[in-house]
C-alpha cells in the first residue's frame, strides 16, 4: 500500500520509489532517456498508456491502477509527457553529456523560454536546485498547446530537478 502524498501534494522520495512508474534502477542502467512517472494517486486516468506507441506504459483494464513503466520498451520519445493531466510524467537521461543529465517535462506557462536560455532548475517543491540550459522546446499540434521542455543540468541533480523557475515577462 502506498503512503498518501503529504497534504502539500508533493511526493517524497520514499513514496516515489514504491510507485510502479518510478524505477531508479532502470534509470541508472539505461542509456538515453527513460520515462519516470511520479503518480501515486489511484484515479481514473490512462492517457499515458493510450498515447505510448511502444507499449512502455501499462495501466491495465482498471484505469485506476497506477501506471507501470516497462523500461526495455521505452524509447524516450516523450509522447506521454504532454498528455498527463497531472503533469506527473518526466523523461530523465542521467548520461545526457559528460557530467550532465537531461530532464524533460511539460511546461504550461508564458512566456516560453527559448532554446539555449539559461534558467534556474527547480525541485518538486519549486525550490531552486541549480542552473540549467534549455536544450529543446517542442509544441506539436497534437500536444494541444502544451510545451515540452528539455533542460540540461549537472548530473548529480537528475533525481530531484523536475522543472524550471517561471520566467518573468519583461
Amino acid at each position: 500500500m502506498l503512503k498518501k502524498a503529504k497534504v502539500s501534494g508533493i511526493l517524497d522520495q520514499e513514496t516515489l520509489i514504491k510507485t510502479p512508474g518510478y524505477d531508479i534502477e532502470a534509470l541508472e542502467s539505461k542509456k538515453g532517456a527513460l520515462v519516470m512517472i511520479e503518480c501515486a494517486e489511484k484515479i481514473p486516468c490512462n492517457p499515458c498508456e493510450t498515447v505510448c506507441p511502444h507499449g512502455a506504459i501499462q495501466v491495465g483494464d482498471n484505469i485506476t491502477n497506477l501506471p507501470q513503466v516497462i523500461p526495455e520498451k521505452c524509447t524516450g520519445c516523450g509522447m506521454c509527457v504532454a498528455v498527463c493531466p497531472g503533469l506527473a510524467i518526466f523523461l530523465v537521461d542521467t548520461d545526457y553529456a559528460k557530467g550532465r543529465a537531461a530532464v524533460t517535462f511539460a511546461y504550461e506557462y508564458l512566456p516560453v523560454p527559448d532554446k539555449g536560455s539559461k534558467v534556474k532548475a527547480t525541485d518538486r517543491e519549486g525550490n531552486v536546485v541549480c542552473n540549467a540550459t534549455i536544450e529543446k522546446v517542442v509544441s506539436p499540434k497534437s500536444y494541444d498547446q502544451t510545451k515540452v521542455i528539455t533542460i540540461s543540468i549537472p548530473a548529480e541533480n537528475a533525481h530531484i530537478v523536475r522543472g524550471i523557475q517561471r520566467i518573468s515577462e519583461v
